[in-house]
């Protein structure tokens, strides 16, 4: 009887480390990660009330991953994690955490777009954790001095508070716009400058207060200057392109969303040059952005008051329906209106791209009417750009019936065009 009971606790033993093995491999499945440190769990979850947990993402394809769509149908991106810590036992804290991404899929079909949860890569839950290590180590007290001081050296029982602030270092974040400076580098700033103390008068008091208070200073400076940066562009609507290059036949990378902000590095008359975080840059419609205070509506040279309109510099010769006469594969085939532009003076040139999508626009903007009435005859349009330097421009119906509706906006629109040749968008050579 009693080697039964010893065999049945020993097979008690071996369930009760199974199992804990099976836990922790459906951990490890469902994305979590973990990490030890040597703090408490008492300090960590106090380090973790001042962390951002939660935010807005920048792109998907970079943190999360779809298996059954296309990431590059995905928009709005969120994350929110989620920590647990525990006490381990020989000193120190566990801590895991996992990540939801959630993200706004934009199916061709309304009824199906919607929310969807994505699949974390991985990448955030590295970055959470690396900057809870960060944030621990900028916490974490000076270390004492290895020599015993002697006497008079040996500072007193009861130090009188010190009027230097807190620096702590900058915590590396996710990106966001809103800025990238510790909580506690932030409040001891923001108390100085409720206490009226200004940087000037503060620089010098501390002259000779040695390189971290130098450090301080100049943080608070940049705090300050930084606060609203007076080079940021708005997106006027959701669904606008942001591209590899300046040209309308470039990579969509990603499709930003009204009222998303970015930095303009550079900008010409028709594309704007963004940051769109860290190294990652891209190039945007300028139409399709709220540009700074400081950038005119117009920043052509004086004499472009006496610059023709597109109605000026073009006009329709003829229009007709036949079959498509290019070789794209959504139109191959099928029958649609073609439109025959030629310039109002031969003589003359235009004014680039702009005038040029200009004038397409207001002919399909135009002719959408007739292409709604005859949908099962007509399956596009087409513009034909009778000059030296034109070209073809061909839309359906289907891409033009999401543009009038208001789901394209007109950078978007243009990305989902036949251009023939692809130069027809250059801007010729001599233009401004």
């Amino acid at each position: 009887m009693r080697r039964r009971t010893a065999a049945s606790r020993v097979f008690s033993r071996l369930l009760v480390a199974a199992a804990v093995l099976v836990c922790a491999g459906a951990f490890a499945q469902s994305g979590g990660y973990e990490r030890s440190f040597p703090q408490s769990k008492a300090a960590v979850e106090k380090v973790l009330k001042e962390m951002q947990i939660a935010g807005r993402l920048p792109v998907l394809d970079s943190f999360a991953t779809s298996a059954d769509r296309p990431i590059d149908r995905y928009q709005r991106g969120y994350y929110q994690s989620k920590f647990q810590v525990f006490a381990a036992p020989t000193g120190g804290s566990v801590v895991r955490v996992s990540v939801q991404v959630t993200a706004w899929y934009a199916d061709p079909v309304a009824a199906k777009a919607g929310y969807q949860l994505l699949t974390s890569n991985g990448r955030l839950e590295t970055d959470l954790l690396d900057q809870l290590a960060d944030q621990l180590a900028a916490n974490a007290p000076p270390a004492r001095p290895s020599a015993p001081a002697t006497a008079a050296a040996r500072p007193p029982a009861n130090p009188p508070a010190s009027t230097e602030p807190t620096i702590s270092a900058p915590v590396p974040r996710l990106p966001d716009v809103r800025g990238n400076y510790s909580s506690s580098l932030a409040q001891s700033l923001a108390e100085q400058e409720k206490n009226g103390t200004n940087s000037s008068s503060k620089k010098a008091e501390h002259k000779d207060g040695g390189p971290l208070q130098n450090e301080a200073d100049n943080l608070e400076e940049i705090l300050k200057n930084q606060a609203r940066p007076k080079n940021l562009v708005a997106v006027k609507k959701s669904g606008t392109p942001v591209v590899a290059s300046a040209s309308l036949n470039a990579k969509t990378l990603f499709l930003a969303s009204v009222h998303d902000e970015f930095e303009m590095l550079d900008f010409n008359r028709d594309w704007v040059h963004v940051r769109i975080s860290g190294l990652s840059r891209g190039w945007i419609w300028r139409n399709n952005l709220e540009m700074p205070d400081s950038v005119p509506e117009n920043d052509a040279p004086p004499s472009a008051a006496a610059v023709p309109t597109a109605a000026e510099i073009f006009h329709i010769a003829r229009e007709e329906v036949a079959p498509f006469p290019g070789d794209w594969a959504p139109l191959r085939g099928m029958r649609v209106k073609i439109v025959s532009v030629e310039k109002t003076d031969e003589t003359g040139k235009d004014s680039g791209p702009a005038l040029r999508l200009e004038f397409a626009k207001s002919v399909l903007d135009r002719d959408y009417v007739e292409l709604a009435q005859k949908a099962q005859e007509l399956a596009g349009i087409v513009l034909i750009f009778d000059s030296a330097d034109g070209g073809m421009i061909a839309a359906t119906f289907a891409t033009l019936q999401q543009w009038k509706a208001g789901t394209l906006s007109d950078a978007a629109l243009w990305h989902q065009c036949f251009f023939d040749p692809p130069e027809i968008l250059s801007t010729p050579s001599g233009s401004d």
